[in-house]
């Protein structure tokens, strides 16, 4: 068994994943709130042969939870979220999180995320603005006020690390479990006039990209090295005429 040759071509599989992790993430380097793909390649053992054989599983994807760079925007409806939390919008399947913050307000004064779905509070409710209030202003733990009045909160969680993150649209994710309000602000809050990019590292990602191809072409390389010794063993090998 030329274990050389399947071993590469695992690896090429693995790779070519990676490559297309990597060109989604730059594809969204501009992407308010949104959070890169990472890969996650694990050892698979194959005891098929005489002696045991690695080979590179086609990796598993998972969503990166670093924080984004902060712009200032000056928008009263902008809100970007210092320390660890997330935000949470209705999705069609339950709430969505996410750390988009560029919000608007519909014609009714419902608050929305910039794709048109209902921003929540703590308590997973809806939250409305009165249109002809103008302007909100909205402190450090989500409290919005309009005039002398409280209109709302907007709600701020935390998603457990052991939680499984899967992708909603550009920016929002879905948590295997569900978050939890955050309670303390000490470490943790809002602030008003600003949004979060993308945590995408343009420069990382394309220093990956570079290696990644290089290691395909290595891989290549080995594979046909391995297809060129086996020719030449069946050649030596084989019955002669």
């Amino acid at each position: 068994m030329q274990s050389s040759l399947y071993v590469a071509l695992s690896a090429q599989v693995a790779m070519e994943k990676r490559l297309a992790t990597i060109a989604n993430n730059v594809a969204n380097m501009n992407t308010g709130g949104f959070r890169a793909d990472e890969v996650k390649f694990e050892e698979v053992l194959s005891l098929a042969a005489k002696e045991s054989v690695s080979f590179a599983s086609s990796g598993q994807n998972y969503v990166s939870r670093r924080t984004g760079p902060v712009t200032k925007t000056d928008n009263p409806l902008d809100v970007a979220i210092q320390g660890e939390g997330w935000f949470a919008f209705s999705g069609p399947n339950g709430p969505v999180y996410t750390r988009d913050g560029r919000f608007k307000v519909n014609e009714n004064g419902d608050l929305l995320t910039v794709d048109g779905y209902p921003v929540l509070d703590a308590g997973g409710a809806p939250i409305a603005l009165d249109p002809a209030e103008g302007p909100p202003t909205i402190s450090r733990d989500g409290t919005i006020t309009q005039g002398n009045n409280q209109v709302g909160v907007i709600g701020l969680f935390n998603l457990r690390a052991d939680s499984k993150l899967s992708r909603f649209g550009n920016s929002g994710v879905m948590s295997s479990v569900p978050g939890e309000v955050v309670q303390d602000f000490t470490s943790a809050g809002v602030q008003q006039g600003f949004s979060e990019g993308s945590n995408v590292n343009p420069v990382l990602e394309l220093t990956k990209m570079i290696a990644v191809q290089r290691s395909f072409e290595s891989a290549a390389t080995t594979i046909q090295e391995s297809e060129s010794t086996l020719m030449d063993a069946i050649r030596t090998l084989g019955p002669s005429s």
